[in-house]
């Protein structure tokens, strides 16, 4: 299981959203974003992370979002389900659950809000992956956690036989650089505008927000980095830069989310505190995707 974990972890993930629909989980719609990456031939799925609004769902719907993307899904897609916390044990609880079901890997944010220290960071994750038979995959968030996790902390926790790769973040080709310097961990970026440049030091791809759109473009300048296309990966990386950018001129995933409505492919809906884009905004972000041809 865990050496097919590790092979698992390349190309893009998409970071999905979660659909709502007057404010339940949209359950038909959620069933058509599965069958369109499958289609799309997207390299995996993850389900109830930052741009799925977890923080805003009970934790009897994330494990109901979890259970159902893992269902439709059918083993036809990986699925790496978000189960972090900043709570040691409701984490534990969570990534037990997609162990449980199904998930074909687990990605656990670090532990936001309470700030631990690298000891405190090594514990949590430690202790989890402890006590579940499931690959696990750090997120390092600094925006999101307040906190950076040091490449250090990194290697130490790859010597977990369990803990297989990180969701890198940080916004740092640097950052990869030391934590590839330091062990053999497989890295994702965490942000859209930076997969070719961390990929360009080792990283493996992406764990994407624009994968939501555009998974097939994600995936083919990925492809073709690693065919050593490098001149076709560089005019993608240009050609989808603005569209990475964009998506964060609001807080994710405000931007994603009205792209997707105005493809038909979701309702336009969030959970508060999140709500619909100034106009302004909404009018900028039309322009990117009007240039792009998206819309």
């Amino acid at each position: 299981m865990l050496m097919g974990g590790i092979k698992m972890f390349k190309g893009c993930f998409v970071a999905m959203v979660t659909p709502f629909k007057n404010g339940d989980i949209d359950l038909d719609k959620l069933e058509s974003l599965v069958e369109f990456h499958v289609e799309k031939k997207t390299s995996g799925l993850l389900p109830c992370g930052c741009t799925g609004e977890a923080a805003t769902l009970s934790h009897d719907e994330q494990k109901r979002v979890i259970k159902l993307v893992v269902e439709m899904a059918d083993k036809r897609i990986p699925v790496m389900a978000g189960t972090g916390s900043n709570n040691t044990e409701e984490a534990l609880d969570l990534t037990k659950y997609a162990a449980d079901i199904g998930a074909d890997a687990a990605l656990l944010i670090m532990p936001y809000y309470n700030k631990p220290t690298p000891e405190g960071q090594y514990r949590h994750y430690k202790k989890i992956a402890g006590e579940v038979d499931i690959p696990i995959v750090l997120y390092n968030v600094p925006s999101r956690t307040g906190k950076n996790m040091l490449p250090e902390t990194v290697a130490k926790l790859s010597e977990i036989d369990n803990i297989v790769a990180i969701k890198e973040a940080g916004g740092s080709v640097d950052q990869v650089s030391q934590i590839l310097s330091l062990c053999d961990i497989t890295v994702l970026s965490g942000d859209d505008s930076l997969t070719l440049p961390m990929m360009s030091v080792g990283a493996q791809g992406v764990v994407s927000v624009i994968g939501n759109i555009i998974p097939d473009k994600v995936q083919k300048m990925i492809d073709s980095f690693n065919n050593k296309d490098l001149e076709t990966a560089k005019k993608i990386h240009y050609e989808i830069l603005p569209l990475c950018k964009a998506m964060f001129i609001e807080t994710n995933p405000i931007p994603v989310k009205t792209v997707m409505s105005w493809m038909g492919m979701i309702e336009k809906e969030w959970r508060l505190p999140l709500c619909e884009m100034t106009e302004e905004n909404e009018e900028k972000l039309k322009g990117v995707l009007e240039d792009r041809g998206v819309i």
